[in-house]
């Protein structure tokens, strides 16, 4: 868990990620001093990578009102604020996520009724095909030519203030039912023109779509795109499929996959488990030979070790243990008597105490 990780020009002081988590908590797609707090608190506590959520190219890209963009100057600024924060006071490097909602946008905030339309001030929403998510959702918009081209422009753009603001790594979201990922599920992709059909054509527009990103993204900086391994539906995408997806994105430039599944329909019935998107990344990293994120259902330093130990993938993706602690990575290095994670010269006598601490708690743990 505690060894450094390195990635084209990026150098990463330990394999722990904080996942991308939506905080549906912006007006107008600006990020506020909630998230430089938010953000910041996890840079502080010792991840080697912080992911900011899902970040809009366009206001209509949004899943909901709160979301965060990066689709103008202010936007732009005030993640400047907070990437110049984390680098300044820790060694965390951050990570952009990119991403546009496509037929799961004009949705509620999170702890409303997630997924379900708003009550009033809907905007229209756009697709690789006319398929609704759910019953009460909009049927989108099956995208032209003009709208591909448009929104893969818009990414190009936001990629570009991205490393304005001093990103260190960025995050393409080609999962969950999202715009990109509506092309790649075949449950949701029922075009018949060269972009529908098998899985190589399925693939064609967000294959476009990387090579412009990571032609508008500085060399030296990673990409790393979110995939789903597995629809968990009958019809729909397979690990065997997510490993032909993983190869056609390294060939088309991708330096990493953050390997996760499901939620590209609500027909998915995902069996859940401790780890149980590892075996996929596990999969990914060794057949296809690309750096691979596991996600979900890590919640142990137990977990990060096994998994990084046996190469099933590079790094280990933290989400909710990290709403529940800021400082995850750093109070687990100490539990396991590892000493040399930077900690905030701030915080030196709490690191102290925390150590005399566990030491004294593990002698009491052998006299008994």
């Amino acid at each position: 868990m505690c060894t450094p990780f390195r990635m084209r020009g990026l150098e990463l002081s330990n394999r722990v990620v904080m996942s991308p988590m939506a905080m549906y908590s912006c007006k107008d797609g600006l990020p506020d001093d909630f998230y430089l707090v938010h953000l910041g608190a996890r840079a502080l506590g010792g991840a080697g990578l912080v992911f900011t959520e899902m970040t809009c190219v366009a206001p209509r890209a949004r899943i909901s009102p709160g979301c965060a963009g990066i689709w103008n100057a202010a936007q732009s600024g005030s993640w400047k604020r907070i990437v110049d924060f984390a680098h300044s006071n820790s060694s965390a490097k951050i990570g952009l996520q990119l991403g546009h909602a496509g037929p799961k946008g004009s949705t509620q905030l999170g702890w409303e009724e997630a997924d379900e339309p708003l009550k009033d001030g809907n905007w229209p929403v756009i697709a690789a095909s006319a398929v609704r998510y759910g019953p009460n959702n909009q049927v989108p918009r099956a995208m032209t030519r003009e709208d591909m081209d448009r929104v893969t422009e818009q990414f190009a753009e936001a990629a570009q203030r991205g490393a304005g603001c001093g990103f260190d790594m960025l995050e393409l979201h080609c999962a969950h039912g999202y715009l990109l990922s509506s092309f790649i599920c075949p449950l949701t992709n029922k075009r018949t023109d060269d972009y529908g059909g098998p899985l190589a054509n399925r693939m064609r527009y967000p294959l476009e779509f990387l090579r412009a990103v990571r032609a508008a993204w500085p060399g030296d900086r990673p990409i790393s795109v979110r995939i789903s391994a597995h629809d968990w539906a009958p019809g729909g995408n397979t690990p065997d499929d997510a490993v032909a997806i993983a190869r056609m994105l390294k060939d088309a430039g991708a330096d990493m996959v953050d390997v996760s599944s499901g939620q590209t329909t609500r027909e998915a019935q995902p069996v859940y488990g401790r780890m149980y998107q590892t075996p996929f990344s596990d999969r990914i990293r060794n057949e296809v030979g690309i750096a691979t994120i596991a996600v979900g259902n890590i919640f142990e330093a137990d977990h990060v070790n096994s998994i990084i130990a046996a190469g099933r993938a590079d790094l280990c993706a933290i989400a909710r243990p990290h709403l529940a602690d800021p400082f995850w990575t750093l109070h687990a290095a100490a539990q396991q008597g590892f000493t040399k994670l930077d900690w905030p010269k701030q915080y030196l006598s709490g690191k102290a105490q925390l150590e005399r601490n566990l030491a004294r708690a593990a002698q009491m743990a052998l006299g008994a």
